[in-house]
């Protein structure tokens, strides 16, 4: 069957591709398109013709291509965020024409056209469950602390789930966090998170576009199963050094950009650091006897990119990235000391180059490195003598190469084509325990070496002036340790145009997950490690089915879109009962700590996701946001977990509903506000606890890992539902324009009506200090209202 299917595809885009028309002399007309006043490339900017004849979309390096018929032609140049213009020209041979679009807060220097009438509209797009989110958008939404943060954006689009409250994790149409690729500059970035998942490490002012996927996925990604979030880092201005300096109520960052080599070339260099250790250091010293402890965060982005010529550019880009938590603890009195670290860190590299073979054909070659690790230490000693050590670490290592080609086959066939291939590197885990009480010893190092490919082509076919497709397969491959696995990924989607302003979406996509991450904690805590397939562990696989429709209302100048979606996935995998991320059990017989494969600690099932999303859009004028909803339903099933009976995952969520509100008074004062709720989580409730017989563990393992000689009896696995999450925040941006820049004050609101949202429940005594009392079941919430401030300075 699968190999029909291959035959089938292939079949169909090699006749798709071959299938040219020549019944008119055509040309040409290639060339970028750029920011007016930074050159700044633009990524998918609408270019098309005025009777409609021709039409295509800036790439990702901001190139495009099309034909036109020899003769006169107006051509519109439209994106959102920027003024539309319309150029002139006359087509006698190919011809390059590279267009510069000025921003909305610029002086107009084109012939602008009527914005209602260019705005992209999403009843034209043939692909479906794709949304673009504007960097300005971005930095006009309140957020918690006012750390501005993509993924919390992300979280306010229907099909879109955040973990628990204030946290960056996302879940899409039931998939969790693993399955979400999270790619920068062409780099996959494994852990997003700072602070426990509290913040994302992306930088907005060093992003020039944001894009989600959640369904219908183009054959050019791969190797996830629910969400692709592409996000490409600005080049810098190629006019002149600029600057911006930013002062928050617990992080300071700033950027600078400019040219060198006259204008060729540009760079952009951007960094941010939390200093709440600094500035709480002395309550901590007070509150601890003079024991320092801390945490903080720190980014670093940086990018640069040169102009060989007309035909060739260069790029290269990096992102480094580290939480550090310290705490030190000692006792004078009998000379005890101890410290420990807990750490983990990003860093990814890129080098990309473009080439020009002809105005058809554009290639993109690229070397990628990417790199997370996780490191715990504790160190305890005694009159200078060793008591007890534990190290631990993990991480995932990858080299890339890619090549990918745009091909402007025509204007009824834009192709894309490529291959990637990566070479993995995992340790899922580094453990050295040192304890001198007992003498026992654990020296574990785990390794795998893996080799991913992937070989894809895509076509987006106009089949007629109502029906588009854009249809393609993606072939991966993964080798571990002497398995290895060859799947055939399909991908269709089709747009069918109802009305001018209307249309009808369909699409299916099949994908395959080679790698996994086991979490017991369903938030995404940096605990958390990334473990390849084995024979043992089958890649995870799913397929999804997706119907809609799309509409636009020129006139009100907002979209709608509605989407239903059926989700399957195979072989996700989960940690045992009982099961942790350090892999260690204690002998019943001599109480030792012994050593067991992570994949003994797991179970492998399936699950189901199936629902509707409801978004109500509006990118243009003074009052912009969106209104989304989804109802959907998440189930999983394990023969190990909840007696093998089907389950709710714990991020299942019946209703989510999010208004997004972003309202510009005047040209320098914006007012922007949100409001969400949900359906609340799904967990698990301990009933009741009972004492096991005694046994010795070790007070280090103990203190710092949650060991305990009680065990506990649950309900039914997340068959405890928490209570409805929901919160409104708002915030004022106030700008002035100064000598040399333009000086932002903001002030914003999180939790606005300081509604106590759960963030865990426990069991305790419904009298504190009273162990009499009877148990009772308690609420933990841990943000109130919280007002913040921050400034921001803009040079010119």
């Amino acid at each position: 069957m699968r190999i029909t299917n291959i035959r089938f595809y292939s079949f169909l885009l090699l006749n798709v591709i071959s299938f040219l028309s020549f019944s008119q002399t055509k040309h040409t007309l290639s060339g970028y398109v750029k920011e007016q006043g930074s050159k700044e490339l633009l990524i998918g900017v609408t270019i098309y013709s005025s009777d409609k004849s021709a039409g295509t979309v800036s790439n990702d390096f901001g190139y495009y291509a099309m034909e036109l018929t020899e003769g006169k032609h107006t051509i519109i140049y439209n994106f959102v965020g920027y003024k539309a213009i319309e150029k002139e020209v006359t087509i006698s041979k190919d011809l390059v024409l590279t267009v510069e679009l000025p921003s909305m807060e610029s002086a107009l220097s084109e012939v602008v056209v009527n914005a209602s009438k260019t705005q992209k509209k999403v009843s034209e797009e043939v692909r479906m469950s794709s949304i673009e989110v504007p960097i300005k958008t971005i930095k006009d939404i309140p957020a918690l602390f006012g750390e501005k943060d993509v993924l919390k954006v992300l979280q306010l689009m229907p099909g879109v789930q955040s973990g628990s409250e204030g946290q960056s994790g996302l879940y899409v149409r039931g998939g969790g966090p693993d399955q979400n690729l999270i790619i920068l500059d062409g780099a996959t970035v494994y852990n997003a998170q700072h602070l426990f998942g509290f913040f994302s490490l992306f930088n907005g002012d060093a992003l020039r576009s944001v894009e989600l996927i959640k369904g219908g996925f183009p054959a050019r990604y791969g190797g996830r199963l629910s969400s692709v979030i592409d996000m490409n880092m600005k080049d810098g201005s190629k006019e002149k050094i600029t600057g911006e300096l930013g002062v928050g109520v617990i992080s300071s960052k700033g950027l600078i950009e400019g040219p060198f080599a006259k204008g060729k070339g540009s760079f952009i260099v951007s960094g941010r650091r939390t200093y709440i250790d600094i500035l709480a250091q002395p309550i901590i010293l007070a509150a601890n006897s003079g024991n320092p402890a801390g945490y903080f965060f720190y980014d670093l982005n940086a990018k640069a990119n040169y102009e060989i010529d007309d035909k060739n550019r260069v790029y290269l880009s990096g992102y480094f990235g580290r939480d550090k938590f310290y705490f030190n603890y000692s006792e004078p009195f009998d000379s005890y000391k101890a410290k420990f670290r807990f750490g983990w860190g990003n860093a990814t590299g890129t080098a990309r180059w473009n080439h020009i073979f002809n105005p058809k054909l554009f290639s993109n070659t690229a070397l990628i490195y990417s790199f997370y690790e996780l490191a715990i230490s504790e160190k305890d000693e005694q009159l200078n003598q060793p008591l007890f050590e534990l190290n631990y670490g993990s991480g995932i290592n990858d080299y890339s190469i890619k090549q990918d080609f745009d091909w402007y086959a025509n204007n009824n066939h834009k192709v894309k084509f490529g291959l990637v291939a990566t070479n993995h590197r995992f340790t899922p885990d580094a453990l050295v325990i040192r304890d001198n009480f007992d003498g026992s010893l654990i020296d574990r190092k785990t390794e795998y070496k893996s080799l991913e490919t992937g070989l894809y082509i895509e076509d987006e076919w106009k089949i007629s002036k109502r029906l588009k497709s854009l249809h393609g397969i993606r072939l991966s491959t993964f080798s571990s340790e002497g398995t290895t696995y060859i799947k055939p990924e399909p991908r269709i989607g089709l747009a069918y145009a109802l009305r001018k302003d209307l249309s009808m979406k369909a699409s299916y996509a099949s994908m395959n997950q080679y790698i996994h991450l086991l979490s017991n904690s369903g938030v995404g805590l940096p605990t958390d490690l990334w473990v390849p397939a084995t024979e043992q562990v089958k890649p995870q696989s799913s397929r999804q089915v997706a119907l809609g429709f799309a509409k636009d209302f020129e006139k009100q100048k907002f979209s709608l879109t509605l989407e239903g979606y059926y989700k399957e996935m195979d072989n996700i995998i989960a940690y045992k009962e009982g099961a942790s991320f350090l892999a260690i059990e204690q002998d019943i017989d001599d109480g030792s700590i012994q050593s067991i494969s992570w994949e003994e600690n797991i179970t492998s099932g399936s699950g189901t996701s199936y629902g509707g999303e409801l978004l109500l859009q509006k990118k243009q004028g003074r009052l912009n946001g969106w209104i989304g909803y989804t109802l959907s339903w998440t189930k999983q099933q394990f023969p190990e977990l909840n007696g093998g009976k089907e389950f709710f995952a714990r991020y299942d969520r019946r209703h989510d509903i999010s208004v997004v509100l972003v309202y510009e008074i005047k040209d320098n004062i914006t007012l922007s506000g949100t409001w969400v709720y949900g359906t609340g989580n799904a967990i698990t409730l301990p009933v009741s606890s009972y004492r096991l017989e005694d046994i010795t563990v070790n007070s280090s393992i103990n203190r710092w890992f949650d060991y305990t000689n009680l065990g506990t009896e649950y309900t039914e696995r997340n068959g405890f539902r928490m209570e409805a999450y929901h919160r409104a925040d708002i915030g004022l941006q106030i700008s002035k324009p100064r000598k040399h820049g333009i000086r932002t004050w903001e002030f914003s609101a999180y939790n606005m009506y300081n509604r106590r949202n759960p963030f865990f429940y426990y069991i305790g005594n419904e009298q504190l200090f009273d162990d009499t009392s009877r148990q009772v079941l308690k609420k933990i919430s841990i943000f109130p209202i919280l007002p913040s401030v921050s400034w921001n300075y803009k040079f010119n």
